[in-house]
């Protein structure tokens, strides 16, 4: 019996529903590129929110970016809409996308609009741990007849005559300090800590980033860039030497450009959103992320012996 992919015609094109979040969105890079591996023919179009877009600009394994709008789907005429998200928006955009064979996990809600049910990751990879996201998001392509191989880095592309902003200099590491929740932000007044030592230590200029309503007035003293899109903040992690900061969706853009990274984590767990096939220091704090100390940053940057 054929896989879903081997019945797809020559050069068929095909639409993956990816909403959000950051995170979310890079970790799914390495299954884009698994499917063009598979068939190199197929036309590949994300159907992602435009505060997310920018992520996929310049990837050579999409063809399209669209909007998560009907209309634009329905014209994209996919023979496969495969959702990888799994909410509401994402399985009305599915079910209605026009494509003969809809795909989703069979964990999602509304499983009967879903010609291709794909199990869990455990039972596609053949194994019982924990899986990190970028393997889930990887296995639906296996199911779905790509040939197994090894998961790759996030990919990550930039286009530097776009740039708007100036960009520092090199050496200097990326932090962010920033993050969706209270108990996943390490405080402020370590990182500026880890600021200074960066610079005086490791001769790495600190430029710390922000999301667009994340206050950076508490690192004022050093080069900031608040709000920036996100193709300037891709820009900027090229060029680093090193990212530090919580567990967030910056991390992950570090981890897509091979950034030596460390990640201070608080409610989220390591094994499914610690950077993805990039040298990295995962620090956990058996009471909560405001456990982790200073000493405890510096002793993960000295493991990966970072240098300017």
């Amino acid at each position: 019996m054929s896989s879903v992919l081997e019945s797809l015609p020559q050069g068929g094109r095909v639409a993956v529903v990816r909403l959000r979040s950051m995170g979310d969105c890079i970790l799914t890079t390495p299954a884009l590129t698994i499917l063009k591996n598979a068939r190199p023919d197929l036309r590949i179009a994300v159907v992602v929110e435009s505060r997310f877009a920018e992520l996929y600009e310049n990837n050579p394994d999409i063809a399209e970016i669209l909007p998560p709008d009907m209309r634009a789907l329905r014209n994209w005429r996919p023979a496969l809409c495969l959702n990888l998200h799994g909410g509401r928006t994402s399985t009305r955009l599915t079910a209605f996308s026009g494509a003969r064979v809809r795909a989703g996990f069979a964990h999602f809600r509304f499983l009967a609009m879903y010609h291709v049910k794909i199990p869990r990751a455990q039972e596609i990879l053949g194994v019982e741990r924990k899986v990190h996201t970028a393997e889930h998001l990887a296995s639906a392509m296996f199911y779905l007849g790509a040939p197994r191989m090894e998961i790759g880095r996030a990919s990550l592309f930039t286009a530097s005559a776009n740039a708007r902003v100036e960009m520092p200099a090199p050496p200097y590491a990326v932090i962010h300090a920033g993050a969706s929740a209270a108990g996943k932000t390490w405080p402020a007044e370590r990182f500026l800590d880890i600021a200074s030592y960066l610079q005086e230590s490791l001769e790495l200029e600190p430029v710390f980033i922000g999301g667009p309503g994340e206050s950076l007035t508490a690192f004022r003293k050093w080069r900031t860039l608040s709000g920036a899109p996100l193709g300037e903040i891709k820009l900027l992690m090229a060029r680093a030497a090193l990212f530090l900061g919580n567990d967030s969706g910056p991390a992950h853009m570090a981890a897509g450009f091979g950034l030596p990274t460390v990640v201070i984590f608080g409610a989220s767990d390591p094994e499914i959103w610690a950077p993805w096939r990039t040298p990295s220091e995962v620090l956990v704090g058996s009471g909560g992320i405001t456990s982790v100390s200073v000493p405890h940053v510096r002793d993960a940057l000295g493991r990966l012996r970072v240098k300017a």
